[in-house]
């Protein structure tokens, strides 16, 4: 079963005195780019929290948020009195005032509050990895959801491309009977006699330039494969994207070969839906 990089997972847990938010924002992309954005007093545990996703997520572009908002009395920013306090004398000295107004300027300077930098609080920080994980939860089973419909829209495509195989094979004795009538009609056009026996040498060796046996037998084996690799327990979107261009070689390969306009119509329409496949192709783990 595949998944898609695309996914969202969202999960709050509520402290006596904080409110956790851990958020999960995944796209597609070539690899893992992990970006982060949380309170710097949590940094000490980034390197962590990033290894717990990325063994979780494995690729994507992942945009990881973990929001602490203080609900009780309690703060960490004090206000930093002597800082504030000559701020305050001088503005006074610049500028005529009263002391509320000077307050309000000088509390908008710079180390006017005062942040005390405290350890994570093992309980917290242990809330935090279950706000992580359940937020890991929500995003891999969107991440299934979307696999889904992926996947559903794969087979149709392989069995589109299939149909389109079956009337290559199809119309190959006719391509076969045209080629021979067009040689045979440009020699009678020049009017020239020849060896029957050559002109059959001849048309024997541009037939065998011209074959599609192996093509037709390969793509056949690569859409089955394919829709095998589907199926997989895995998710492996680069292993399906070898297949595609495996799939690709093979009806480009016919398209060069056919020779005959029925057989070069259905190669357009086979190249369009591989072309399909390799855009949402892009968009699996």
């Amino acid at each position: 079963m595949i998944k898609s990089m695309t996914g969202f997972g969202k999960h709050a847990i509520q402290l006596p005195n904080k409110k956790i938010t851990v958020e999960l924002k995944s796209l597609n992309s070539k690899s893992l780019d992990l970006n982060a954005r949380m309170p710097s007093s949590y940094r000490e545990k980034e390197l962590e929290l990033r290894k717990i996703i990325a063994s979780s997520l494995v690729r994507g572009k992942i945009d990881f948020g973990l929001y602490v908002e203080t609900t009780g009395d309690e703060t960490s920013s004090h206000v930093n009195e002597p800082v504030v306090k000559q701020y305050m004398k001088q503005l006074g000295a610049i500028a005529a005032g009263d002391d509320m107004r000077l307050l309000e300027m000088a509390l908008r300077m710079p180390d006017a509050l005062r942040t005390e930098r405290e350890d994570v609080d093992p309980q917290e920080y242990k809330a935090i990895q279950e706000a992580l994980q359940n937020a890991l939860v929500e995003i891999n089973l969107f991440r299934s959801e979307e696999g889904s419909v992926l996947e559903n829209d794969f087979l149709e495509r392989i069995a589109k491309l299939d149909t389109l195989l079956e009337k290559v094979v199809a119309i190959d004795p006719d391509r076969q009977a045209d080629v021979r009538e067009r040689l045979q009609k440009a020699i009678d056009d020049i009017k020239a006699e020849v060896d029957e026996n050559r002109f059959e040498q001849e048309l024997i060796y541009y037939l065998e330039k011209y074959d599609i046996t192996e093509e037709k037998v390969r793509l056949k084996n690569h859409l089955n494969y394919f829709s095998s690799t589907l199926k997989s327990d895995d998710s492996n979107g680069k292993k399906l994207g070898f297949i595609s261009q495996e799939i690709g070689r093979e009806i480009n390969t016919i398209g060069s070969k056919a020779n005959y306009a029925p057989m070069q119509k259905l190669v357009v329409q086979m190249k369009d839906e591989l072309e399909k496949i390799k855009e949402q192709m892009l968009n699996v783990l």
